[in-house]
């Protein structure tokens, strides 16, 4: 409960961050324009997002015919969590690694690399399956999409600050220093409150996935064990395609970190997930 709340309250001051903005930028007009203009992109985003994603990572539908064990486990899965079956994919790389995307429950796309088939043991697997059908049992989709969208929304708006404070765009009736101050305070601060806003979802979002996927295969010691197979095989054969701003969809970061501290990170630290798991009384 408490990580719904937490992020139903994130999303709420990132929507006013946004808000504020564009209100700083362009009075009542700024402000309409950033409302509109996050709506439009959240829906594109929302309806679209999840085939450019496959796109990206070269994903081919798993038939049933060459993966029948998966299926049987994923169909176990959204039988549990009273959700209709997912469609599988698989894609074609040795990182261990799996995803889910789609814009509802009756649209949506679980992905397993072929690196993690041969990885993880039927229990750890399973683990993973049951957290990635958690996101779509608790429509993270439509959660990370509107914070993804509205963060590039303010980081369009602090670019746009930028360039009137540059070039002297701004409303001539608002002069002094105060507006000169709000415009370099929205086109420094803005992104990076935006970007760590973003990053405190995605990580409460992993946390309540994880949380319901081992309460409903009652088995959390098998997500707990798979996440620290993972980090370690992240690690040694990162991602080599693909883009980084989509490592908040897998399970782990498939990406080299480069030494960025956990607070710039889109997921929790492993050993805190395992700790949490370990803990959990079912």
């Amino acid at each position: 409960m408490w990580n719904q709340i937490k992020t139903l309250l994130l999303l709420s001051i990132l929507s006013g961050v946004v808000l504020g903005a564009g209100f700083l930028l362009g009075g009542n007009t700024g402000l309409t324009i950033a409302l509109v203009f996050a709506v439009l992109m959240n829906f594109g985003m929302y309806f679209f997002s999840h085939k450019l994603v496959l796109a990206m990572y070269r994903a081919k539908p798993a038939s049933k015919a060459d993966y029948p064990h998966l299926h049987k486990m994923v169909e176990e899965i959204a039988r549990k969590l009273d959700l209709p079956k997912p469609a599988l994919y698989i894609v074609p790389t040795q990182t261990p690694n799996a995803f889910a995307t789609g814009p509802s429950p009756k649209k949506a796309v679980v992905a397993c690399t072929e690196g993690i088939l041969s990885l993880l043991n039927d229990n750890e697997l399973k683990g993973v399956l049951a957290h990635e059908l958690s996101h779509v049992k608790n429509r993270d989709m439509l959660v990370t999409t509107i914070a993804a969208t509205l963060a590039a929304v303010i980081s369009y708006l602090a670019h746009m600050a930028q360039f009137a404070a540059i070039f002297g765009g701004m409303n001539r009736d608002r002069e002094g220093s105060n507006n000169i101050i709000g415009v370099l305070a929205l086109a420094i601060l803005a992104p990076l409150i935006a970007m760590l806003l973003q990053l405190a979802i995605s990580r409460s979002r992993e946390y309540l996935a994880d949380e319901t996927g081992a309460k409903t295969i009652k088995d959390p010691h098998g997500l707990a064990t798979a996440l620290q197979k993972l980090e370690h095989g992240c690690k040694a054969r990162p991602m080599r395609h693909g883009n980084p701003t989509t490592s908040s969809l897998f399970i782990v970061n498939p990406f080299t970190a480069h030494g960025l501290v956990s607070l710039f990170s889109t997921h929790p630290p492993t050993a805190e997930r395992v700790k949490r798991l370990m803990g959990m009384k079912l």
